[in-house]
């Protein structure tokens, strides 16, 4: 019998990103989780401005651990047409998926880690 996956929302480990240091300090919360649900809530408007580059940097960390990360976004426009882009590119990634409800989130994550 396999073990059910880990997974947490950012929200049940205490996480709200609102600036680049607390990025780091977010490894250690999420170290030896299967996958992460973030929702909009959880960052700061800097992170959501693609300008800054903070989301790029948290994916690029994302990435470099291999831990799934479930991005809840309910209107991606939202935030600009450049984030609607990004979320329609990462439609099919691997490792980091733009959904629009949590329950997708959960969903997503349990069948990428099946």
């Amino acid at each position: 019998m396999t073990a059910e996956p880990q997974i947490r929302t950012a929200a049940e480990l205490g996480l709200r990103l609102r600036e680049a240091g607390d990025a780091a300090q977010m490894l250690g919360a999420i170290y030896g989780l299967d996958g992460l649900i973030l929702s909009a809530d959880d960052l700061s408007p800097n992170f959501l401005d693609l300008r800054s580059g903070l989301l790029g940097n948290l994916f690029q960390t994302f990435a470099n651990w291999r831990l799934p990360v479930a991005f809840v976004v309910p209107d991606p426009a939202a935030y600009g047409e450049r984030f609607a882009e990004l979320a329609s590119e990462h439609a099919r990634h691997p490792g980091i998926r733009f959904v629009r409800t949590e329950p997708d989130a959960w969903a997503w994550l349990q069948a990428s880690l099946a």
